[in-house]
């Protein structure tokens, strides 16, 4: 920045010599210095140096008290989700035991901790912070006071939906007071694929520390099968939970966009793989095998389809126009749309066929979710490419939709259950 002032004054100061008025003398050199997004990347590309320097420069005082404060409630937290897993325990459940328990509340060893780390970082109201304890004790109560079959479909399908259902809290608390807005909204979804991106990074990390820990105290005759089992693999892997969400808050500013540089990369590999997909569909005749196990993979690849049109969203400049990769963001919209018809007309003949079950029940109606997300979103991403639409309605679109998933997984939670008889 200095030198950018500085040749900024010796323009002015040239042009003033030339005969012009100070103040027309300092607007024709801030325009000869260009805009400022041109002055950032010709910054970047002179200094690049200095630019990595600044990456890890030293805070001020002021800032690393607030860092200190917020990486020790944070770790706080990640111990606390890392005992609370070993608390029922005390009570005699046990998780190579009591697995189905251990499935359903999951998600409140860590959720209800992550939505207090938000809440003090944002500085929520009472009342606020009230209502989503409040949600977070019924769905507690839901997902136990059940008498689910050992081992039955509908548990399973509560383990799996509850934490879609309560992400939506954390997302309520991340956002503050912005989660009405799209900006807000936005963020979340930023935040939710970093956080993904951190997370793996550490499970793979805790991975090589697993497999040095058995392999070390293994060479000296020491089985450590139960302490991994039991300990190390179960409260890492919630504790990490708050880890990676604080790594997230603290290195935004240097590295935020890693999520959208990676659906950058997969957007057109994904889109190959659809087109590929239903070409075969086309020339060999065959349905889609619909069993529970292949249903699982295909509903997640159409999730991740949707993530990448999400992730692609959040780093795009909403002013530039269309270019090459959105129409490639069209195949890959219009490819999963038909490629989820193919799979909804699958589960359909399945029903008709064996009748309504948890499983099948609960991927037909995900598939309907997914379907009318992919089918508006197809329509806005034509729109915008044809130049008859901007990008901020399918923005508007994707956000406001995140509460639809929400309600269907909490939907699950809590009607699945009953009707289909706890099994």
């Amino acid at each position: 920045m200095t030198e950018l002032e500085d040749h900024l004054r010796e323009q002015v100061a040239i042009l003033s010599d030339a005969g012009l008025a100070t103040d027309e003398a300092f607007l024709v050199a801030v325009k000869r210095m260009g805009d400022l997004d041109s002055l950032s990347r010709e910054f970047a590309r002179e200094h690049s140096d200095r630019l990595w320097k600044q990456l890890v420069v030293s805070p001020s005082a002021e800032q690393q008290a607030g860092a200190r404060t917020d990486a020790v409630v944070a770790f706080g937290l990640a111990v606390a989700a890392a005992v609370a897993v070993k608390v029922p325990a005390l009570f005699g459940l046990q998780l190579d035991e009591d697995g189905g328990f251990y499935a359903r509340n999951a998600s409140f060893f860590v959720l209800p901790l992550l939505t207090g780390y938000f809440a003090w970082k944002r500085r929520l109201a009472l009342a606020m912070v009230g209502w989503l304890a409040v949600v977070f004790l019924v769905a507690a109560v839901f997902a136990n006071a059940y008498p689910f079959e050992p081992e039955g479909s509908t548990e399973s399908l509560v383990a799996l939906h509850l934490p879609i259902a309560l992400w939506l809290v954390v997302g309520v608390a991340y956002a503050g007071g912005r989660w009405s807005s799209v900006d807000g909204r936005m963020d979340f979804i930023r935040f939710s694929g970093e956080l993904f991106v951190y997370y793996v990074l550490i499970a793979l990390g805790g991975g090589v520390l697993t497999a040095f820990t058995v392999v070390l105290f293994e060479s000296i005759g020491i089985d450590p099968e139960t302490f991994v089992g039991s300990w190390l693999v179960p409260c890492g892997a919630a504790g990490a939970v708050l880890v990676a969400a604080w790594l997230v808050e603290a290195k935004q500013s240097v590295i935020e966009n890693m999520a959208p540089v990676l659906t950058r990369l997969f957007t057109p590999l994904f889109a190959a793989v659809l087109v590929t997909f239903l070409v075969a569909l086309l020339v060999t005749g065959s349905g889609v095998d619909i069993e529970r196990d292949q249903l699982i993979q295909f509903n997640l690849l159409l999730v991740v389809v949707l993530g990448l049109l999400l992730y692609s969203l959040s780093a795009r400049d909403p002013r530039s126009a269309p270019g090459v990769f959105d129409v490639m963001q069209v195949v890959l919209v219009v490819s999963a749309l038909l490629a989820d018809a193919v799979a909804l007309w699958a589960i359909g003949d399945r029903i008709s066929e064996f009748g309504f079950s948890p499983n099948r029940t609960a991927a037909l109606g995900a598939n309907v979710v997914l379907l009318a997300n992919l089918a508006w979103s197809a329509v806005l991403c034509l729109r915008f490419v044809t130049g008859r639409g901007p990008v901020t309605a399918l923005e508007r679109w994707q956000t406001g939709y995140l509460p639809v998933y929400a309600l269907w997984a909490a939907i699950v939670v809590v009607v699945f259950p009953p009707a289909f008889g706890y099994v």
